[in-house]
This record gives structure tokens, C-alpha cells and sequence, in this order.
């Protein structure tokens, strides 16, 4: 059903490639939000308060990205990718520019947190089912090099903001990155469509035990043992991510003694394994299945959960190390996971059913947030924080070889 389908002038097959080009640099935009641990030390400065208020934003953004994912899918099945990539990129913009003008920590929450959370919730999910669309053949894959964008973000926008903070201040850094992000995304959402109903690459077969029995609604899906087991392991990945990315510049700085300058500069490198770990991961699940691919990721989480509780001042190396793996695994549940939900779920109801697996992501932002806040806050050291990410991810590789496994018709 693919030979007469053209995508940018060119046959589908090879014109679809151009969406994981575009996704990608759509994602660089969206995923600034991991560069926010090199806000946490001004935001907190420039409003007085405590480690956990400064981290606040931060866990108000990835929830409300989560919120609105859900609500994305939906309204994306009415109003196709490119309408939703229009509104969503206009709020993004309109969040990052209001948070120039926030005089508390309050408004800043409401601004980037709400409000540019929810646009990047809208948006994140228009590249995500156009690529799980358009490469039923390799959706891990696809999917894991468009969201390495994201992924890498951190690299460039935190190597930016780290500069542009100490020269034009933390409010006009706001406003910078909300004119460029708006401008960038609108213009690069409008190629973006679904290929007809059923359309594949010529040729292609689908393969027994990689592609969903049914398509299965979300009211179905959540009555599913796969379902539980996707959402609880994602969520596992999600708080020792969220929250190792959230405080990569402050343990480096106050555990481990490096200088503020290397730190910032290992979050960029940090953010390049984010991105690398996305088509990683996604390669893994396309052919060892989305069971093994989270038993892989998860013990990798266990592993540097443990390096970090062990490692203090003049670790760099177990630092490195450790970062490195969690800032990879992290970008590894953001292609395992919409890999295995059109997998085990189908493709028909895709948008709507990630969208509801998606919220093991917001959750994984408010514990991570949490964990972190207060690890510091009662103990005065992050190193507490890893403790609860080792036990987790123990119990994660055990529900992950239970209960991850393509559901079966009735």
C-alpha cells in the first residue's frame, strides 16, 4: 500500500525520513526543559527559596506535559498533527516569554510550569504518532531519533543558557528562548500529516510477537497486565531520571567538588547519552522485544543508583559514569515506552493510549522532584536520593519480566 504515496516530493518510504529529521529539531526546543538544573542555582537565588520551591517549576512542567498529553491525543485525532503542533508551539512560547516577567516563584511555577508544560504536552505527541505511523516497520527506531532531540537538548540549550543567564540575566534568557522556540516550531510543524488508514512500506510484513494482537481502546488497554507493567516500569525510569536530571549541576558541585563550570559542561555531555539512548533503546526494543529492552534499562538504573550512594568528594569518574547512565536510560523510556504501547495496543488508538501511558512520566517528575527536594532539604546531601531509585528499579525488573508481554485476543 506504499508505492504511490509521496511525502516531500519523494516515495514515502524514503520521504518519511524528513519527519525524524524535523521531529528531532523540533525536540531540541521542547526538551529545554531538561537544561533546568542550570536555572535551579539562579531561579533559586534570584527568588530566596529553598532547594525544594526552586525545584518546583521543574515538577510542574513535566506533570503538566503529562497532563496534556493525554489530553493531545485526543485532540489530535480531530484536528490532525499539524493544527496541534500550531497551538501547542504558540503556548510554549507564551510560557517561556511570561516567565520573564515572574516576580515570585509562584508565577514562575504558573508560567513555566503550567503553562509552557502544557504546550510542550501538546506538541511532544504530534511528532511521536506521525513517527509510529509512518514506520509501522521501525517504530523503536524511528521514534528513538526523533526524541534524541529531545534527549540532547540539554546540550545546546543548557550550553546557552549557562552563558546567556550571567550576561543578559535570568528573565531576558526567558524571553530569548520563548521568541526562537515559538518562531522554530510553528514553522516546523506544518508538513506534518498520518498517511492514509493502513498504509505500510512496499513490501513490508509484520513480524509475530512485535506487532498487537487488536487494536485496543484505552478503557481496554488499562485492564491489561501489560498495561500496569509498562506504566509502573516507565514510571520507575522516569523518577530516577527526572530526578538525576533535575540536580546533575548540584551534586556534581556539592558532592562530588568539581567546579560549576565542569559541571555545567558534563550536563551537556550527560544530555548527548539522553539522546543517544533514545535510538539505543529504541534499536533494542525493535528486536529483543520492549521486555528486555526495560530489563536492560533497569538494571543499568540499579547499577548507577548504587555507584552514587558509594561515590563522594573527588569521584568525578563514578560520577561521570553514574549520570551518564541515568541520563541514557531515561532517554530509553522515552522510545521503549511508545514503542511498546503501539505494540502491545495497536496502532488505530495510538495517540490516546500513549497519552494515558504517559502519565507514568508526570508521576515520575512529582516523586523524582520529591525525592530529590527533600534528600537535601532533610539531610542536607543528595546522596539520599539514590537510595529509594536502587530499591525501585529492583522491583522494576521484576514486574518488567512478569507482566511485559504483547496481550493476547479474548
Amino acid at each position: 500500500m506504499g508505492e504511490d504515496t509521496k511525502l516531500f516530493g519523494m516515495p514515502a518510504e524514503s520521504g518519511r525520513w524528513l519527519f525524524v529529521i524535523i521531529g528531532l529539531i523540533m525536540n531540541v526546543c521542547l526538551g529545554a526543559v531538561y537544561a533546568y538544573s542550570i536555572f535551579l542555582g539562579p531561579v533559586k537565588k534570584a527568588f530566596d527559596v529553598s532547594a525544594s520551591m526552586a525545584n518546583l517549576p521543574f515538577m510542574v512542567f513535566l506533570s503538566f506535559f503529562a497532563i496534556l498529553m493525554f489530553f493531545g491525543g485526543r485532540i489530535m485525532e480531530k484536528l490532525g498533527p499539524r493544527t496541534l503542533i500550531i497551538i501547542g508551539s504558540i503556548t510554549v512560547s507564551l510560557g517561556w516569554m511570561l516567565s520573564s516577567f515572574a516576580p515570585n516563584i509562584w508565577v514562575l511555577t504558573l508560567t513555566y510550569g503550567v503553562i509552557a508544560g502544557s504546550g510542550v504536552g501538546l506538541v511532544y505527541g504530534c511528532p511521536v504518532a506521525t513517527a509510529a505511523r509512518w514506520f509501522p516497520d521501525k517504530k523503536g527506531l524511528a521514534v528513538g531519533l526523533m526524541l534524541a532531540g529531545f534527549g540532547g537538548s540539554a546540550l545546546i540549550t543548557g550550553k546557552l543558557a549557562s552563558l546567556m543567564i550571567p550576561a543578559v540575566g535570568l528573565s531576558n534568557t526567558f524571553l530569548y528562548f520563548g521568541i526562537v522556540f515559538g518562531i522554530v516550531l510553528v514553522i516546523l510543524g506544518l508538513p506534518f500529516r498520518f498517511p492514509i488508514a493502513g498504509w505500510t512500506p512496499a513490501g513490508w510484513k509484520p513480524v509475530a510477537g512485535f506487532v498487537a494482537e487488536a487494536d485496543l481502546m484505552p478503557a481496554e488497554m488499562i485492564k491489561t497486565p501489560a498495561y500496569w507493567g509498562l506504566l509502573f516500569c516507565f514510571m520507575i525510569g522516569s523518577i530516577a531520571g527526572l530526578m538525576a536530571i533535575g540536580i546533575s549541576k548540584p551534586v556534581g558541585s556539592e558532592i562530588i567538588k568539581i567546579t560549576g563550570d565542569t559541571a555545567a559542561t558534563l550536563v551537556g555531555v550527560f544530555a548527548c547519552f539522553n539522546a543517544f539512548g533514545r535510538p539505543l533503546f529504541g534499536f533494542i526494543t525493535d528486536k529483543l522485544t520492549a521486555r528486555y529492552a526495560a530489563m536492560i534499562n533497569l538494571a543499568i538504573i540499579l547499577l548507577v543508583s548504587v555507584l552514587m550512594i558509594k561515590a563522594g568528594e573527588g569521584d568525578t569518574n563514578l560520577y561521570i559514569v553514574s549520570f551518564i547512565g541515568f541520563w541514557l536510560c531515561l532517554g530509553g523510556w522515552l522510545a521503549i515506552a511508545p514503542a511498546a504501547t503501539a505494540t502491545f495496543f495497536g496502532i488505530k488508538n495510538y495517540a490516546r493510549n500513549y497519552g494515558v501511558v504517559f502519565f507514568a512520566y508526570g508521576f515520575g517528575a512529582i516523586i523524582g522532584g520529591i525525592i530529590s527536594g527533600q534528600a537535601k532539604d532533610l539531610f542536607g546531601t543528595y546522596t539520599f536520593a539514590f537510595y529509594p531509585t536502587a530499591v525501585l528499579a529492583a522491583v522494576g525488573l521484576v514486574l518488567a519480566f512478569i507482566l511485559l508481554k504483547t496481550p493476547t485476543k479474548a
